[in-house]
């Protein structure tokens, strides 16, 4: 008989500032106790660098849109999905991209950490409108 797969978690976030640790919490919470050693700082850090980018960039707070968040396991991973409705900041481009800023710039560096950290990442269009980054993070000890 195959096995079956746990229910994807999924939450709804406004798109505002005050959602990025709220989906970092989420995240945590519904990790497994055994892997949380193992994988909430590396979750936690992409969870806030995605939402934070969706929230920025793609959502629009004014408009009422949501940041969807998704976490769930497969084939040695735990992977999270990050979507939004907007079609990126006016003036930039639409798809997110590992940018280069400059030395002492404030900005502009999720992505990389996004590159560093996850096992794997991908950015997807919606069936409708939007966009959706996932990222999997190797699921290491604790079972």
């Amino acid at each position: 008989m195959p096995e079956i797969p746990r229910i994807p978690a999924c939450w709804r976030f406004p798109a505002h500032p005050s959602s990025v640790p709220r989906a970092r919490h989420a995240v945590a919470e519904a990790l497994p106790y055994a892997l949380r050693p193992h994988l909430r700082d590396e979750l936690g850090l992409l969870t806030s660098e995605l939402v934070t980018n969706a929230v920025r960039h793609g959502a629009r707070a004014d408009e009422g849109d949501l940041v969807e968040l998704v976490l769930w396991p497969a084939e040695g991973h735990y992977w999270l999905a990050v979507s939004d409705p907007g079609t990126g900041t006016p003036g930039r481009t639409a798809t997110p991209a590992v940018a280069h800023p400059a030395a002492y710039g404030e900005s502009g560096r999720g992505l990389l950490l996004v590159d560093q950290v996850a096992a794997v990442w991908t950015v997807r269009p919606r069936a409708t409108r939007g966009t959706s980054v996932i990222a999997g993070v190797t699921v290491h000890g604790g079972g």
